[in-house]
């Protein structure tokens, strides 16, 4: 068994917490105190139907307690949120989009990935497992035209199912990388096709899992972020058709857009996918 396996749903958690903390996402976030009102009243108040309606007892109260205690003390607020809260926050942010919809974060992005013009190889070890992937397509706007020098942030795990810098023992950058698309939006990145992998469940999360009878699986997928200026940022997951969790994804973020088309390489071995990126223009 892989030493990576010796990562910890405490010290993952704890790793996409600073992560947050660090990202600066709520550094510029304003407090419009009708809206924390409208909206912390909404969630107080169904939380106490819930209580009222199903007749919740001081022992399962107290259950929950403890168990949000838990997730505190494991770090896994950011796991938590981006499992079951994150699809829908998503859907509600990109529901005017003509372009690409995208889907969820994650807890696992890591800003900064090495920089490389396309076409490029994505870090990884010299026996890096698994099938290798050459993941190539476009960046156009909504009109059509192409976007040069469009930046694709990717990012994904390994045939173990495990992310760099939040699973000890793997290089620091492996399998992260940024990656500057040609003068007509054109790019190409040699990776490895990634494996499906259950979220942490030695941690609060899993403990819910558990208690609820759920699994943890989440299909495989690749992350990415794409950008060009001018454009909005796009967001998103793609996911390999077959994998049999594409239907009950534990984080309910696969849509059929975000379904890649896998062939067989056609040099090499391997195989190789060809997906385009639409993205809207900034509001003016």
């Amino acid at each position: 068994m892989s030493t990576e396996t010796t990562a910890s749903a405490a010290s993952s958690g704890n790793a996409a917490t600073d992560r947050f903390r660090e990202s600066g996402k709520t550094s510029s976030l304003t407090v419009d105190v009708e809206r924390v009102n409208l909206l912390a009243s909404k969630l107080i108040k169904a939380a106490n139907d819930i209580v009222l309606e199903e007749r919740v007892s001081y022992d399962e109260f107290n259950a929950l307690k403890a168990w949000l205690i838990k997730v505190g003390a494991d770090g896994e607020w950011p796991l938590f949120l981006d499992v079951w809260l994150e699809h829908s926050v998503e859907e509600v942010a990109t529901d005017h989009r003509e372009g690409n919809k995208g889907s969820i974060e994650g807890p696992y992005y890591v800003p900064e990935a090495p920089e490389q013009n396309s076409p490029a190889t994505i870090q990884m070890r010299d026996d890096e497992k698994g099938t290798s992937l050459l993941f190539q397509g476009q960046v156009r706007s909504t009109d059509g035209s192409a976007l040069p020098n469009a930046k694709i942030e990717l990012w994904h795990a390994d045939e173990e199912g495990f992310y760099s810098q939040f699973a000890p023992n793997i290089p620091e950058w492996n399998l992260r990388g940024t990656f500057i698309a040609d003068a007509e939006g054109n790019f190409q990145i040699n990776t490895m096709q990634p494996a499906p992998y259950q979220i942490p469940t030695d941690g609060a999360c899993g403990q819910l899992i558990a208690a609820a009878g759920w699994h943890a699986w989440r299909p495989a997928h690749l992350h990415l972020k794409v950008s060009a200026p001018g454009f909005e940022l796009l967001t998103a997951q793609l996911y390999f058709p077959g994998d049999e969790h594409n239907d009950d994804d534990i984080a309910t973020a696969v849509k059929p857009e975000l379904l890649l088309d896998i062939q067989p390489a056609t040099e090499g071995t391997g195989v190789q996918t060809t997906y385009d990126f639409v993205l809207d223009p900034v509001a003016k």
